[in-house]
């Protein structure tokens, strides 16, 4: 069974804004306003994270641990689809909100993206594997999902201190990440290193 913390697929960016803050604000408008704190563009550097995409005309996204859409809504500019997935429905309203028509949301479940199979070219996770305690079983849901030549990408903060984002304690060395990817039939394809505190890392099923 996946244990999560209550907002699973949402709280680590909102940690990303409030430095070792271990719960999510007591109040999904609070949480909103976390999530799309102008400040975080300067480090997260979304503009830059969608060219490293190369994101084709016609490719699905999932956006896994979507929250308000703080990416998701930037995909829908670039894709033909995007899946907004996320436990927490306050916030997927967030993300509904005035959205582009190509923008679904996903109310997931903690252990379960509910993505319909082989429908998926690229699953996207930010700030939230981390917070995934069974992730290989979750990938491997997710395998499922992805269509023939699919890529997963995840970015999330390094294993040290760092200005913004939780403590060291509740993150994930590079090295974790590939041996849970590893576990569910995946191989690291690609890692770049152009943000501050994070790595990018993409991975291709085996």
């Amino acid at each position: 069974m996946c244990r999560v913390y209550i907002a699973l697929l949402a709280c680590a960016a909102a940690f990303a804004q409030v430095p070792h803050q271990h719960h999510p604000p007591r109040d999904t408008g609070e949480y909103a306003r976390v999530l799309n704190n102008p400040s975080r563009e300067k480090w997260q550097k979304p503009d830059e994270v969608i060219r490293a995409l190369e994101i084709r005309s016609g490719e699905v996204i999932a956006d896994i641990g979507a929250g308000t859409g703080y990416f998701a809504r930037r995909f829908a500019s670039h894709a033909a689809k995007v899946y907004a997935v996320d436990i927490e429905p306050k916030l997927l309203e967030h993300a509904a909100k005035d959205a582009p028509e190509n923008l679904i949301t996903i109310h997931a479940a903690p252990d379960d993206p509910k993505l319909p199979p082989n429908s998926v070219d690229t699953v996207f996770f930010c700030n939230v594997l981390h917070h995934i305690e069974s992730r290989p079983e979750y990938l491997k849901k997710l395998a499922v999902a992805l269509r023939p030549g699919g890529r997963v990408v995840n970015i999330d903060f390094h294993k040290k201190e760092l200005p913004v984002g939780p403590p060291p304690s509740m993150k994930l060395t590079v090295k974790e990440v590939v041996s849970s990817f590893k576990a569910a039939g995946f191989q690291q394809s690609k890692s770049l290193d152009f943000l501050p505190y994070q790595y990018f890392l993409v991975f291709m099923k085996q």
